[in-house]
């Protein structure tokens, strides 16, 4: 998917997801139960906001902040599956399911969120046609990245998996006003990524650096040559 149609879904997600869009939408009666039963919640940077097997209790959307959600493998290491930024909404695909969350979901900075229990997001789906819409379009949105994360893992290289990642990464998350991506990751969380070791993560961090791709501060990563990054790690966007 391009960026363009990634931005547009987000767009119109944010447009219909809205306290105000929701009291043109919805009669007064179920417009006072979501308002009333709707919760301002806040997590501090690495609080865990829900974790692998607990019973899902409603859904979280991101007023401020980033997160990532992971899943333990056998011996232990965590995966990263995605990560989740301001705008988005987590913790609905266990309750369409109707099982207990699959993945753990982490504050990698400092969250404000809205929480909506399940019983209120479950009757809004069945009254609010918009809502309905926007919310299969996040879902074949994200069905389309993870078809994508099984092609990227099993047939690029680990060199080429790092320069596709630093260069989504900075599309989904933007960047700080100094050029740096807006998440703040350890050399292994981006071996859990690009599914390799962090002695090798390290090593082609530093490649990058030295071949002018990528300039690093830290935990902080800027990119410096988007057109061969782009090239390296085969890239349409």
């Amino acid at each position: 998917m391009s960026q363009e149609q990634q931005i547009a879904i987000e767009e119109r997600f944010a447009r219909v997801f809205n306290d105000n869009s929701f009291k043109d939408r919805l009669t007064s009666t179920d417009f006072e139960r979501y308002y009333k039963a709707k919760k301002k919640l806040s997590f501090q940077k690495n609080d865990i906001i829900f974790d692998d097997g607990e019973i899902p209790k409603g859904v979280y959307f991101l007023e401020k902040g980033a997160a990532k959600l992971s899943k333990s493998g056998a011996f232990g290491k965590d995966q990263i599956l995605r990560f989740i930024k301001e705008g988005d909404i987590i913790g609905y695909r266990a309750l369409l399911c109707g099982e207990n969350f699959q993945a753990k979901a982490e504050a990698m900075t400092d969250i404000d969120c809205t929480f909506m229990p399940a019983e209120i997001f479950m009757d809004l789906l069945e009254v609010d046609s918009q809502l309905s819409f926007v919310m299969l379009q996040k879902i074949a949105y994200e069905l389309g990245e993870s078809s994508n994360t099984i092609t990227f893992l099993a047939q690029k290289t680990v060199r080429e998996r790092l320069a596709e990642i630093l260069i989504l990464l900075e599309q989904k998350l933007g960047t700080d006003p100094e050029g740096f991506i807006k998440i703040s990751l350890t050399r292994e969380e981006i071996a859990n990524i690009i599914g390799t070791a962090t002695e090798s993560a390290i090593r082609l961090i530093s490649e990058f650096k030295q071949d002018s791709l990528i300039e690093v501060d830290g935990r902080n990563i800027k990119i410096l040559n988007h057109d061969k990054l782009m090239k390296l790690g085969h890239v349409v966007l």
